[in-house]
């Protein structure tokens, strides 16, 4: 089987937010993604334990490394919208970003907030300008 094909060797994962407890009203932001050599990147989050607040995704996106001149990423350049709600304990969700800047950031906005909840985020970066990649 050619590995053109198959998706082990046509995209590689990172991690876009640590595991974290968000406690507070705040925006939270996650690791910035450095997509050069892809064409598409995927966020997957997966939420743990929900015990208050409402917890929104939104995306940065820029072509500095270290997104001083990040915007927060339009609606025509995202593929879904996030919002977990207190009954998506241990929930898997995605959210696509098909802009064009090379740094990606995911940020978790959360309201009404206390206890919290506890979040994760990988980063699937896939289409690579050139296959297969070496997987990390």
């Amino acid at each position: 089987m050619s590995k053109l094909f198959d998706l082990h060797d046509n995209c590689n994962v990172l991690n876009a937010f640590t595991s974290a407890t968000i406690s507070t009203d705040t925006t939270t932001t996650g690791a910035i993604i450095d997509t050069v050599g892809y064409h598409g990147l995927e966020f997957i989050l997966r939420s743990a334990v929900i015990t208050d607040g409402a917890y929104t995704v939104t995306m940065t996106e820029g072509d500095d490394s270290g997104l001083s001149d990040g915007a927060t990423v339009s609606a025509a350049n995202t593929l879904g919208s996030i919002a977990f709600a207190l009954t998506e304990d241990n929930t898997p969700k995605r959210i696509g970003y098909i802009g064009k800047k090379r740094y990606v950031r995911l940020n978790i906005v959360s309201t009404a907030t206390s206890s919290g909840g506890v979040f994760n985020a990988n980063a699937v970066l896939f289409s690579p300008t050139h296959a297969p990649v070496a997987n990390q």
